[in-house]
């Protein structure tokens, strides 16, 4: 070959070389950008008559794990507190079941105002209509809404569950803590009623120890009822329908999902009766889950920038049973984390 032509083939593959050098530094993420997460699909099965609901993530950027991390999101999505960050770069994580389990390529999740709480999940279906939509699947679908209206308005948030995967009560609070949050919305339908109500039966609980939760659930019921009522079907609601607080007979809240995240106003908003059937009808419809969703929103939004009271509030009757069975690690099967 020429002595030109050799130099010329050189120059061409120290250039190649060095380009190839300089992809493999970003694919390491010595130098690269952080990558935005993907959307979540959270699928339900044909019975729950639910629309698939996309569920976005936290409007809050996600980082590199680094030793201060106490939220991430790992590749499947689950949301998990840290346990430990690894020198390898894995992190280890509390995960939905209170196990542990060393997860790779997880991101850390930054500051958030809100945590949602989408209850129930996997084999905890809740409330099941007799058009069998399923508790679990609608405040999924529900928590979907709003985190969509809440990336609208600018809120940063995340969610204790992002599929149909139980999560435990004590690491939902889990979740809480490492969050660290303004306030926490626990969203629910409900069953069992007292009987029929001219309007919708809404009820919000909220820590008795807590103004800020109390005027929280005040907005939530303004906005959630005042949705609602566009409709007109047989109600049905408990007789103390409306905004309370619940204590237990130790004289702390009677719901696990207050009492544990005590310190973060905290509500649990069962937003209607599935167990009454033509409300289980109107809550099949994916626009009327989108109503409820962006009422919801609209409350949180209203709680975050104004210092309106809220209304709705009452007395609550005295339970003594507790709570219900649900909610612990008790046959607990762990979704897939990488």
């Amino acid at each position: 070959m020429p002595r030109r032509g050799l130099l010329v083939l050189i120059a061409v593959l120290l250039v190649a070389g060095l380009a190839g050098a300089i992809a493999v530094e970003d694919e390491a993420g010595e130098v690269a950008q952080p990558r935005p997460t993907t959307s979540m699909v959270a699928t339900t099965s044909t019975t729950d008559s639910v629309a698939p609901t996309t569920i976005v993530p936290p409007t809050t950027a996600t980082f590199a794990v680094d030793r201060g991390t106490r939220l991430v999101r790992t590749p499947s999505g689950v949301v998990a507190p840290v346990a430990a960050v690894n020198p390898d770069g894995t992190v280890t994580v509390r995960t939905p079941c209170e196990s542990t389990a060393v997860v790779r390529n997880a991101q850390a999740v930054g500051p958030v105002t809100v945590v949602l709480d989408p209850g129930h999940g996997g084999a905890e279906p809740g409330a099941v209509g007799a058009n069998k939509l399923s508790e679990k699947a609608l405040n999924l679908a529900v928590t979907g809404h709003v985190e969509r209206a809440l990336t609208a308005a600018g809120v940063t948030f995340v969610s204790t569950r992002t599929g149909d995967y139980r999560v435990t009560l004590t690491t939902r609070a889990a979740i809480v803590a490492a969050a660290k949050p303004r306030i926490f919305v626990s969203i629910h339908h409900n069953g069992e009623s007292d009987g029929p109500r001219d309007g919708p039966g809404t009820e919000i609980f909220y820590q008795h120890q807590s103004p800020d939760a109390k005027r929280l659930g005040g907005l939530i019921y303004e906005e959630v009822v005042r949705a609602l009522s566009q409709y007109q079907v047989a109600w049905q609601a408990d007789t103390d329908a409306g905004v309370k607080t619940r204590v237990n007979t130790r004289g702390g809240d009677y719901y696990a999902m207050l009492r544990q995240t005590a310190g973060t106003p905290s509500v649990l908003a069962e937003l209607a009766f599935l167990s009454n059937p033509p409300e289980a009808e109107l809550l099949a419809r994916p626009d009327v889950q989108k109503v409820e969703g962006d009422a919801v929103a609209r409350g949180i939004i209203r709680f975050l920038t104004t210092n309106e009271p809220g209304s709705g509030f009452t007395e609550a009757y005295p339970r003594t049973s507790p709570a219900g069975s649900g909610g612990g690690k008790g046959g607990c099967v762990d979704p897939p984390l990488g």
